[in-house]
This record gives C-alpha cells, sequence and structure tokens, in this order.
C-alpha cells in the first residue's frame, strides 16, 4: 500500500504530488490553500484559473512550479452541515478522485492533508476515520506511497481505556534518564508531564524523543540502489541475490536442529530467529514459517515497493531499527521473539526510549494494526514507524 503517518509542512514535502484542500472555483483561500498558492508562486493561481471549476468531490491538477513536489492535485470538500447531505460520501470520493489522479501521473509517492477538517468544519475525528478506510482501500492494489499529514493531536485521541492502559505500562517501563532517586518520584514526574501534554489542541515545534537506536557495525559495500528498477522489477525472491541458505530444519555453525515434536511450530519459529544467516534470509524463512504471502507481508508491514526490492536484490543488506519492527509486527512476534529478531541485526528495544516502549506495549498486547501503532507513538510526540530503508 504503504500508508504513513507524518507530522511535516506540507508545502515542504519531497514527493511527486500534494493534495491542496480547495474550492470549488479553485480560487486561494486561507489555511494550507493559502500556504500551498504562496510557496508555489502566482503561477499556480493562473493554472488554477485554467482548470477550474472542480465539482465537490473531484479532483484537478496542476503544475507544482516553486514547489518541491512535481504536482498540485486540488481538491473540493463538502462543508459540513451535520453529515446529512451526504457530506462523507463527498469527502470520500475526494481522496479516491486524488489518488486517481496521481496514478494517472504515474505518480510513486502523494501527500495527502486532512481534508475538510480547517474552515469546511468537519469534526477532525471524522476526517480521519474516513480517509484511513478510504486510502486503505484504494491503495489495497497499488504500490503508490501516500503520506497522510496530520498536526493535530486531537486527530488520533485514543480510547480512554486504551490511554489509560498504555499510560500504566510506560508509568511501570520507561526509565527517564537522571531519574530521581525514587521509582515513585520517577513515574510521578513522568506522569506530571503526560497529564500536561496529552490532551493538547495543537503540537508545538519541541525537540521530539525519538528511538535510540544501537550502532550499526560494517557491513559490505551495497550495490548501487536503482530506484526505477525498483518499482518496475517484479518482486520475485528469485530475482534475490543473497545465497540461500540450508533447511530450517538442518543445523548452522553448531546449532542443534529444532526438535520434532507436537510443538514444532513454535521451536521452528524459535529456531529460525536464532539463525546466524542474513537477515533477508531469515525474514523470508520467518515469512514461510508463518504461512504468509510475500507482498501480503511487506504490505502489512507498511514498506515500500522500493525497501521490499533492495531486501530481496540489494548485496549486503542491513535494514534499519524501524524496517524489522514493522516486519515484527507483520509476523506478529511477541515481545520476547521481536528481540531476539533485533539483536540478530544488532539492534535492541530499551526501557530508556520512550518510542521503544510504546512498541514493547503494543507487541506484548497484541497491538499488530501499523495504523494503530503510529496513533499511539503520534500522541506521545514520538516518530512514527515509517522507515524509508
Amino acid at each position: 500500500m504503504p500508508l504513513h503517518l507524518i507530522r511535516q509542512d506540507l508545502t515542504t514535502m519531497d514527493c511527486d504530488a500534494i493534495v491542496n484542500p480547495s474550492n470549488v472555483q479553485l480560487e486561494p483561500g486561507g489555511g494550507l490553500d493559502a500556504a500551498i498558492h504562496k510557496a508555489a508562486g502566482p503561477s499556480l493561481r493562473k493554472a488554477c484559473r485554467d482548470a477550474a471549476p472542480c465539482p465537490m468531490g473531484q479532483s484537478r491538477v496542476t503544475p507544482a512550479f516553486r514547489l518541491k513536489c512535481r504536482w498540485v492535485i486540488h481538491t473540493a470538500a463538502p462543508v459540513w452541515r451535520g453529515g446529512l447531505f451526504g457530506e462523507k460520501k463527498l469527502l470520500a470520493a475526494c481522496y479516491q478522485s486524488c489518488v486517481q489522479a496521481a496514478k494517472e501521473l504515474d505518480c510513486q509517492t502523494l501527500a495527502v492533508p486532512l481534508l475538510g477538517a480547517g474552515r469546511n468544519g468537519i469534526p477532525t475525528e471524522k476526517v480521519l476515520s474516513i480517509a484511513l478506510e478510504t486510502l486503505e482501500a484504494c491503495l489495497a492494489d497499488t504500490d503508490l506511497t501516500v503520506f497522510l499529514v496530520v498536526y493535530d493531536k486531537k486527530a488520533f485521541t485514543l480510547s480512554k481505556s486504551l490511554h489509560r492502559d498504555v499510560q500504566s505500562y510506560i508509568d511501570d517501563n520507561y526509565v527517564i534518564e537522571h531519574r530521581p532517586k525514587s521509582r515513585a518520584g520517577m513515574t510521578r514526574r513522568f506522569s506530571d508531564w503526560a497529564a500536561r501534554n496529552f490532551y493538547e489542541d495543537t503540537l508545538d515545534d519541541a525537540q521530539m524523543l525519538s528511538a535510540e537506536e544501537a550502532e550499526e557495525p560494517d557491513v559490505p559495500e551495497l550495490s548501487v540502489f536503482d530506484e526505477d528498477a525498483a518499482a518496475s522489477a517484479p518482486l520475485s525472491r528469485s530475482t534475490a541475490s543473497f545465497e540461500p541458505i540450508a533447511s530450517a530444519a538442518a543445523p548452522m555453525r553448531g546449532m542443534a536442529a529444532p526438535p520434532e515434536s507436537a510443538a514444532a511450530p513454535q521451536a521452528e519459529l524459535d529456531f529460525l530467529l536464532q539463525l546466524d544467516a542474513p537477515f533477508p534470509v531469515k525474514l523470508m524463512k520467518l515469512i514461510d514459517q508463518k504461512g504468509m504471502d510475500d507482498v501480503a507481508c511487506y504490505k502489512k508491514a507498511n514498506v515500500s515497493r522500493q525497501t521490499w526490492y533492495k531486501i530481496l536484490n540489494e548485496k549486503g543488506y542491513k535494514p534499519n531499527k524501524k524496517t524489522v519492527l514493522s516486519f515484527a509486527v507483520a509476523l506478529e512476534l511477541t515481545l520476547e521473539e521481536t528481540q531476539t529478531l533485533l539483536e540478530s541485526v544488532g539492534f535492541v528495544l530499551s526501557g530508556s526510549s520512550l518510542f521503544d516502549v510504546i512498541l514493547m506495549y503494543c507487541l506484548s498486547h497484541g497491538v499488530y494494526d501499523t495504523t494503530q501503532i503510529d496513533a499511539i507513538l503520534f500522541q506521545y510526540d514520538q516518530e512514527t514507524l515509517y522507515s524509508k530503508a
């Protein structure tokens, strides 16, 4: 698919196309529409006049001019009138039309805001729900990567029960650096911080806490990655550049073969996680062990076609931490199994990283939906699982 939640200025997005929340006449308005016109320059206004009108629920395309992207896809979202006049259907049509326009432009990346959530008055939580449902359906059979650009924490308000559960887990497991001597003091300090920040209406530009990754060991020089080839090449394991290894049932480097018993599936999984083998080889065997289809797995992991191509074809490929975690979520590994997989490529989940603790919560509580995981990370001002590597 992939669909990624990010927090960024839409006007600075370096992608193939961005979506502009405009109006039927495509005349510059306020808010994000005004910001896009200002960044693109006066030529955009003339192009919009030539492309107008844009019926509600449809889209129009113009060049991006001074923007970093190549195209601007304009769409007119409905004004909220209580949801009694087909606003939800029209809003879904806006997202569908924008994705279709991006496909026709042969775009690989598209950045979309929460349409209609500003002056049009559509409740943010309704926009988010419609956006996620519509975009996921539109992207099911395509490799277009869509970035849903979100600024407002209210868009991802967690249920009270989930918030309490996550907060309790963080209080018990998050070790704040230079914490007070007593654990009670540490917990109290973090709870106070969370209470002050959790329900803020908008996000400031304060530095976000990010996951701390272990230093990566030296790896063989990587081959040059051809993104055009990655976009068009068939994603078959037969094209992979890594050397296949013996069956998982065979011992490697002094390791005993897994026992043959009624518990064989779990024993085989444990064995595969501990294999001294390149990450791509281990990943393919884990996918087979889980009985998953390759494409279904990388799409569930929410990684791009380009990343999958690199895994299959790039000599000496070494994933970053987020890529490993994304596949751990897709494979529905337990927390212990994920730690084992991470350690095999030089990483670890640490109690001193809030990002890591949130992932530890999700893995230990069976939360395997990347969108929900990203929503929790977003609420705590953390980077999401999205990774380019």
